[in-house]
């Protein structure tokens, strides 16, 4: 059986950190027991050329949602012998699932590997826009030493509105961590929750109008689907609060680029911050790397250290359950036996 890796480059680091799991040189700790049980096993960093020249032969493909390569339908059309593909993380939108379901091809990913570490990294891109503490760092970094700078646009977090668009794993674990602040938080799902959930989380329901128009600070924490693909469009951050600050580690394309620009541009918000892009990696020339008030990193807040280790074990589970015949666990399930039957992704394939 032959299994293809698409996986960052992780350079000399990789050699000195074995726990780097994610990255092609460590290939998710599977390259000696794949090999062992007489396996294929080619571990890939070039997400478009290599891919292309390998598919046609892969019986297995594993992505990643941060170094993704796009498993299109045209890809899958070409990779006769593809059975199953694994996203090591959360999130199989570079993939084509409807066109994996015609096939019959397994789609799963690790559910949950990564929601303590995203919803971690949230709460520190809200503190880092409202402390305004990315002027400040470079301000210690160019030599300088200007509180009144700093300060004027400082703010504390407690008694602030934060808006928390999609409420699934990660905006629930969101909205614990954010209890601490003593904020009032706000929610929008499709799917309400119930008022003893509301209760313990501490957040009430509102619709997305009265939402964006009241939130000092909204946090994006939904999946890419039709609905929120460009959800935040030039009409809908025009219509957020002046001087709000908007967070989104879900996916880039949720925000629309230029219209993003145009608002923190004009000053109507006063900061965006997150680590998603569209496409990713983001080219050099990507205009959110110039915009002003922005403290934009990599997509990593889903890979900790602790993260790939989770989802790493899931994605060896998935494979020994899939090589012995058994049953892919359950919540991993995103395509199975031609249907999508994961609810996040049921826009995907009608029949």
């Amino acid at each position: 059986m032959k299994i293809v890796a698409v996986l960052y480059p992780g350079g000399e680091i990789a050699k000195k950190t074995p726990e780097l799991l994610g990255c092609a040189e460590n290939a998710l700790g599977l390259t000696d027991f794949l090999r062992s049980q007489g396996h294929e096993f080619v571990v890939l960093t070039d997400k478009e050329a290599e891919l292309d020249i390998h598919l046609p032969t892969t019986d297995i493909l594993i992505t990643t949602p941060f170094w993704p390569a796009y498993v299109t339908k045209e890809r899958i059309s070409r990779a006769s012998r593809l059975q199953i593909v694994l996203t090591a993380g959360i999130g199989s939108d570079h993939i084509d699932l409807a066109a994996a379901a015609a096939r019959k091809i397994t789609v799963a990913e690790i559910t949950g590997s990564n929601v303590v570490s995203v919803a971690e990294q949230v709460v520190m891109h809200i503190l880092a826009l409202v402390r305004n503490y990315i002027p400040a760092y470079k301000q210690v970094l160019d030599g300088r030493w200007d509180i009144a700078e700093i300060a004027a646009k400082a703010h504390d977090l407690e008694d602030k509105v934060v808006g928390i668009i999609g409420v699934g794993r990660i905006g629930q674990r969101v909205c614990e961590r954010l209890k601490a602040f003593d904020v009032k938080m706000i929610y929008y799902d499709y799917h309400r929750l119930s008022t003893v959930e509301e209760f313990a989380l501490g957040a009430r329901y509102a619709s997305l109008d009265r939402l964006v128009e009241q939130s000092d600070i909204i946090t994006i924490n939904t999946p890419l689907t039709p609905e929120t693909d460009g959800m935040f469009n030039r009409d809908l951050l025009f219509r957020m609060k002046k001087g709000a600050y908007l967070i989104n580690t879900a996916r880039g394309r949720i925000v629309d680029t230029l219209s993003l620009v145009e608002a923190l541009e004009k000053g109507h918000l006063a900061g965006y911050a997150g680590d998603v892009w569209f496409p990713q990696p983001a080219p050099k020339d990507h205009p959110w790397r110039r915009m002003p008030n922005h403290a934009m990193v990599p997509h990593y807040s889903g890979t900790t250290l602790e993260a790939q280790r989770r989802y790493a074990d899931g994605i060896k589970d998935c494979l020994l359950r899939f090589m012995n015949g058994r049953r892919i666990e359950r919540d991993y399930l995103i395509v199975d036996n031609g249907s999508v039957v994961s609810p996040s992704y049921s826009y995907a394939f009608k029949t």
